[in-house]
This record gives C-alpha cells, structure tokens and sequence, in this order.
C-alpha cells in the first residue's frame, strides 16, 4: 500500500506470496499503481497520492480484514468513488470502527447494516478534503490506528491517534520510511504529505507464521527449530515472551534490521515441561493472533491457564473463541469458554478429531499443531485456509515432522 501510494519505484524483498497480500496488490493496481513479480522480488510502481484514480470495478479485499481497514483510509483521503467488498468471512467483520472515525474527518463512508454495526460492502462517494482528527480509540488495534494515519497524510493539518493499550506499531515504523515523519506520543502526523519511492525494501520474516513453528517446537521432545531473520518488533513478540514465562527453551539472536523493524533468529527446543499462565487484557495486542496457539499450547502445560481481554478474537475470521474451545474439547481437552476468553486445565493427553476451521487460516494451522502432540489421527477440514497467510504451510510441517502430516484430501 506505501509504495502504491508513494511516488516511484519501490522494490520489495521476500514479500509474501499468501492470498491476502495478492488480494492487497490487485486492490493498489486498480487504484493506479503497478505492481508485479521479477523473481524474488515484488516491483511496485507508485503513482502519488494525487495520482490514485477511481477504481474500475469493485475493490475486492478477499479475506483481509486488514487490506480492507487499511485501504479505507487511503480511498477515503484520495476522495475516490469506491465499493470494497470481500469473500464471507470478510463481510461479517466490524467495520464501523473504522468508518466511524473516517466521517470524522468528513469522509462519505457507509457500510452494509444498521448504523452501530456496519459491514462490508464499503461505499465512498468524493466529498470534501478530510479534515485532520484528534482520535483517541476506544480499543486498541492497530488496522484503526492505521488507517485512521493513513487518512490523516492527506488530511491539512495535524492528525492523532491515542490508544488504551499499545498497538503494533509498524505503520509509525514504515511512513517515515517513506519520508513522512511521525511523532509517537501522542501518535501522529501533518498532512497533507507526500510519500517517497525508498528504492528498496526487505521484508522481515512473519512473526505470526513463526509462531506455529515456535509453538510445533515447544511441544514435541527432542525437537530443535530456528527460524531466521523474524521480526523482532517488541508490540509483535508478546507470543514470545509468553513462551518464556511458560518456561519453553528459546534462544534469540539479533540480526540487522529490515524495512525498519528489529530482526533476529529464534531457536526453540523441546523437551522442558511447560507451566500454565494468565494472559491479561494489556497482554493481548501484542499477541492477539496468537492466542489461539497459546490456547492449545496450555493444554500441554501444568497448572490452570486463564486468557481474558480477548473479545477481540470473536471478530476476527471466525470467532476464535468458539472455535478454539469446540476445537479443544473434541480432543479431549479441559476448556472453558467466557465471554472474553478461556481458562484450560493441563496437561492433558489430546486425542485425534475431525477440526472444522471456520474459514480460518490460523484455526486450521494452530489445530495441525494440536495433531503433532495427540493420540490418534487428527483431520484439518478445509486446510487450505492456510494459504491466506502461509502457502506451503502443511507441507513444510511435514518436512519438520518427519512425514506425519499429509496433505491429502
């Protein structure tokens, strides 16, 4: 999205090949931007926020939650005449929390549905220029923050943002990368302003894939991964210094930065009993989409596991909540669900099941690492889920396993 939106040519290293980064490259082409694959590399051709053009068909962000919430704020600032729709999984997500602070600013946004509770398909009809905005979030995430930002460099005059909690901070990390320079407390920038092409961009390893491997490693004896040049970002790594206090055998070493982000290599070891947690709502954003992996690593630990503050995950793909807690209980595990989270009783022995995924990549992947560690065969029902995030996911899980995981239908 930076690059489509600066001005030049930006050429971007290890970018991910996964459903929700092409649904994202398709969006910036019809915004104007070229975008295309030369080996290893993504080439993104950027037209200038003055020169994004009125798409021809509708915006379709696939299963993305964050290409939607992202790019609302880039088509509402550029005023363009604009539908974003995505797949049915997309279209039961939330999007007043972004479109209610986009007509703040004077945006003409609307979404399918009452009011408090819009949905995808989003509308935007040219109005006026946006105004700047003083928000402060009534909960923490960083797709708001950031598109709340993004609408903000091409609003006249100062534009901030002020959280409840900590949020992932790339958005703030990436801008001035792209010459606009942002203040971080409170969280803000002038616009309007106008983006640079940085000519080159090398994309640290995905924390959130890493963290099935971290999580596979953990709880299989005898196991020994390490996964290379990982974001190290301290707003991403909350996973990490989860498994720290659940005593699992890590080991980090820093390496050099990428795209402005800390990077490092992450070693972890089986075989150390892990012990049970409590994960606070202050904990969650830092690891929000891997607490359905901590869920299932709980099982494997000693003691009472309690995750609360984490209604967020009811509104992500699926609910992960529920599908967690019904995931878990087919296989045996001890698992309550409340209203904000879940408490688990470990260890247990985890008995094989046929795992519905909802639609979601990270329910499918986090109960393949349930399988490794249960008696019995376990069935992933609609696996391919994976590829939003992970192509390759389950094969390279087979390669670590030993060939226990198939890929067969």
């Amino acid at each position: 999205m930076f690059a489509g939106l600066a001005e030049g040519v930006t050429r971007i290293g290890n970018l991910s090949t996964g459903a929700d980064v092409q649904s994202t490259g398709r969006c910036m082409q019809q915004l104007g931007a070229m975008v295309r694959r030369e080996g290893d590399e993504v080439i993104v051709e950027g037209v200038g926020a003055k020169g994004l053009r009125d798409p021809d068909g509708v915006l379709d962000c696939g299963n993305s939650g964050t290409t939607m919430r992202l790019l609302s704020g880039i088509v509402a600032g550029a005023r363009l005449n604009a539908v974003m729709d995505g797949d049915a999984s997309l279209r039961k997500r939330p999007m007043r929390r972004v479109l209610g602070p986009l007509r703040e600013m004077g945006a003409s946004a609307q979404g399918e549905g009452a009011a408090g509770d819009e949905r995808a398909p989003l509308r935007f009809t040219r109005g006026e220029p946006l105004r700047p905005l003083s928000y402060d979030m009534p909960t923490a995430s960083a797709q708001v923050k950031s598109c709340v930002l993004l609408a903000g460099v091409f609003a006249n005059g100062e534009t901030q943002v002020r959280e409840p909690h900590p949020s992932r901070d790339h958005t703030e990390s990436m801008l001035p990368i792209f010459g606009v320079p942002v203040q971080r407390d409170p969280i803000s920038l002038k616009g309007p302003a106008s983006l640079k092409a940085p000519a080159r961009l090398d994309v640290p390893s995905d924390f959130s894939s890493a963290a099935f491997l971290m999580a596979a490693a953990a709880l299989v004896p005898d196991a020994d991964v390490t996964i290379e040049n990982v974001n190290l970002n301290p707003r991403r790594t909350g996973f990490l210094r989860a498994l720290e206090r659940m005593g699992a055998d890590i080991e980090v070493t820093q390496a050099a930065p990428r795209a402005g982000e800390p990077c490092g290599a992450i070693r972890v070891r089986g075989g150390r009993k892990l012990k049970a947690i409590d994960i606070h709502e202050a904990d969650i954003p830092d690891q929000v989409d891997e607490i359905p992996m901590l869920a299932i690593l709980a099982t494997q630990a000693e003691g009472r596991t309690v995750i609360s503050g984490a209604g967020e995950l009811r509104v992500k793909e699926s609910d992960r909540l529920a599908m967690v807690a019904k995931g878990l209980t087919a296989m045996g595990a001890k698992v309550e669900e409340l209203k904000d989270g879940l408490i688990i009783e470990g260890p247990v022995q985890l008995r094989g099941a046929s795992i519905e995924t909802a639609h979601d990549h990270r329910i499918a992947m986090g109960f393949a690492i349930a399988g490794l560690c249960a008696e019995g065969e376990t069935i992933i029902n609609e696996a391919e889920w994976a590829d939003i995030s992970y192509p390759g996911f389950f094969k390279l899980l087979n390669d670590l396993s030993g060939g226990s995981v198939s890929t067969e239908a």
